[in-house]
């Protein structure tokens, strides 16, 4: 099917009760230039641009809006990091159409095309998530399919044969699409094969594992990166060996072995410092034992992510996997920065005292990996970076996009599978980390959801420390204020001193007057959908071009051709049949002057999708 951009711009006009559409229903449609896809390069991420998923950005933009007036300097670092690259996480089969948490995989893929720059390549980042019996040895991320034959058909048919047959639509072609694949799935088969649910899991991941990589690796401009857990689970020497092996025997069940992986992507959603700057040498002695028979490293010589790459790029190569095999790192919550990161290497004799002070890691164990406290952004997303030359770095990655939880720390019912691990609960002394506290941060809803209070403590704590220079601590002065660079006047929002605020000839004394959205009595809607067979995604944007706030939003319009919507996010959906009906959520009432919200659905059409015709907005029509 050819997809077609419909963009419909209103300006809805108060000033009387009667609207008039003052701008015309524009339709683009956008084709696919008729060029040979590149072949496969060395490093999908050198020359290229990165994918920005316009989702997490709106989400990081917000919790800077809710910082602003308390802490304007948090409120811009978190701006500046607003447009890096995150992955997009195909967590449920539903994610792949769109679901409650987001849009589906065309509107990520149509949304890199409209980011693409001329002919310069970009790279999307995906993540292959729904394994059978997934997360076989923890409850906070289990997914919906069971560890039976009939949950490896559907991970098969409706979950990986419906992602590849997207990939594989010309006009996505050049795209450079990087997998990870699995995360966590591989490493369990390593070190939990004495839990029954992962001994019953084992051959549905080693199959669909490998079904996925033969799968997606037929398709031009898919690069396969396998996850590689973190030092602290597979970096003893047991476990390194073992992981490989699996590997090994994973890649030989694929179509095109060693082929089917372009590289292994490490601390995939985990807090693993990249690097130990003043613990470099694990076999260094204190108190007459080396450093690695701590209490906190138990022997385990990889202290980090760049000692783990690196072992792991010279075993692969040993068990026969190519020479030009890459590694990523996922760097978006491993920076440890703060007012409790070291400076320098301690100078106690006594050997856990010494390891304790030294150590960037301010976990309770190496194991505790849910919301961890205290942890911070680490490094920014960055191609072939030149550290540690043994890793054959590829990039540094955030596939967890910040801000998004592990798990909950206390029971949540949930439709998604996920259960509640007691290692997201900060009250408990696990048995997995020696009886010691899990870390955890309380208050954390269930993973893939926003976790504000986990994001406003990773930027504060990112190390490198977030530069905001560029971006403006108070972004309120682009606020369309009658006089915007007036000293007097920082902020045109309810605090203005506006000379005629409370004039009875207002025509806005209660932004929730449905017949006013606001005092000059104009905004913007933009209405854009992506289609597909008998489906759509539809991004709906409210701007407020007046001088005031709007508090509290209705939005109602019509389908013309009976178009349903399937589920919605970002707000409330309340619409009968054709009419649809959308009202704010509860945390994005407010639009004020020049300001914008915006919210997205899925829907279903007959072949036959136009664009409705007008609006209202709360209970002000234009037409």
């Amino acid at each position: 099917m050819t997809p077609r951009m419909t963009t419909l711009r209103k300006n809805i006009a108060a000033a009387t009760a009667g609207m008039v559409l003052a701008a015309p229903l524009a339709v683009t449609a956008f084709t696919t230039p008729a060029v040979a896809a590149e072949t496969n390069v060395d490093n999908p991420f050198v020359g290229a641009d990165w994918y920005v998923n316009p989702y997490w950005s709106d989400n990081v933009n917000e919790e800077a809006d809710s910082v602003q007036s308390s802490d304007p300097t948090l409120a811009a670092k978190m701006r500046a990091i607003a447009d890096e690259p995150t992955a997009v996480w195909m967590d449920r089969t539903s994610a792949i159409e769109g679901n409650v948490d987001g849009p589906g995989l065309r509107f990520h893929l149509d949304e890199a095309l409209e980011q693409k720059q001329g002919n310069d390549p970009i790279v999307l980042q995906l993540v292959i998530y729904n394994l059978p019996g997934r997360d076989c040895y923890a409850l906070a991320s289990n997914g919906e399919l069971p560890a039976t034959a009939e949950g490896l058909r559907k991970y098969k048919e409706e979950y990986i044969d419906a992602i590849t047959e997207i990939l594989a639509e010309p006009k996505y072609r050049d795209l450079r699409i990087v997998t990870t694949i699995e995360p966590d799935s591989l490493p369990n088969l390593t070190t939990n094969m004495h839990d029954p649910k992962c001994v019953e899991a084992e051959p549905y991941y080693k199959e669909g594992v490998a079904y996925a990589l033969s799968e997606l690796s037929d398709i031009q401009g898919v690069y396969n990166y396998v996850d590689a857990a973190h030092s602290g689970w597979l970096g003893w020497e047991d476990n390194a060996t073992g992981s490989v092996q699996t590997f090994t025997e994973v890649a030989q069940m694929t179509n095109k072995g060693f082929d089917s992986i372009h590289g292994f992507v490490t601390n995939t959603a985990n807090t693993t410092p990249l690097n130990e700057p003043f613990l470099p040498d694990p076999s260094k002695q204190v108190g007459g034992q080396p450093i690695r028979s701590s209490d906190y490293y138990e022997w385990n010589t990889a202290f980090d992510e760049a000692d783990w790459t690196a072992d792991l790029y010279r075993r692969l190569v040993a068990a026969g996997f190519p020479s030009d095999i890459g590694m990523l790192v996922d760097t978006s919550r491993n920076g440890w920065g703060g007012p409790d990161r070291p400076t320098a290497a301690s100078t106690s004799s006594d050997l856990n005292t010494y390891v304790d002070q030294s150590r960037v890691d301010q976990r309770t164990h190496r194991g505790a990996w849910c919301n961890a406290a205290g942890a911070g952004i680490g490094e920014r997303p960055q191609a072939a970076p030149t550290d540690f030359p043994n890793s054959h770095l590829d990039a540094y990655v955030w596939v967890k996009p910040p801000g998004e939880s592990d798990g909950s720390s206390s029971e949540i019912p949930n439709d998604e599978g996920k259960g509640f691990d007691r290692m997201c609960d900060p009250t408990f002394n696990s048995p997995k980390l020696n009886g010691l506290l899990t870390g955890a941060l309380p208050n954390a809803p269930v993973s893939g959801k926003w976790f504000s209070e986990q994001f406003q403590e990773l930027v504060a704590n990112a190390y490198p420390v977030i530069d905001p220079d560029g971006v403006d601590p108070d972004p309120e002065p682009t606020d369309p204020d009658p006089e915007p660079t007036d000293p007097t006047d920082p902020d045109p929002d309810p605090t203005d001193p506006d000379p005629e605020p409370t004039d009875p000839t207002d025509p806005d004394p209660e932004p929730t007057d449905p017949t006013d959205p606001g005092e000059g009595g104009t905004c913007d809607v933009t209405y854009t959908t992506n289609d597909w067979n008998s489906g759509f995604t539809a991004t709906v944007k409210i701007t407020n071009t007046s001088t005031q706030p709007i508090n509290g939003w209705s939005l109602a319009f019509t389908f013309p051709a009976g178009q349903q919507i399937t589920n919605l996010w970002s707000a409330t959906n309340t619409s009968t049949g054709s009419t649809a009906t959308i009202t704010n959520a509860a945390w994005n009432p407010t639009i004020n002057a020049g300001q914008t919200v915006e919210f997205g659905f899925n829907g279903t059409h007959n072949g036959n999708n136009p664009a409705p015709t007008s609006f209202t907005l709360n209970g002000a029509t234009c037409s």
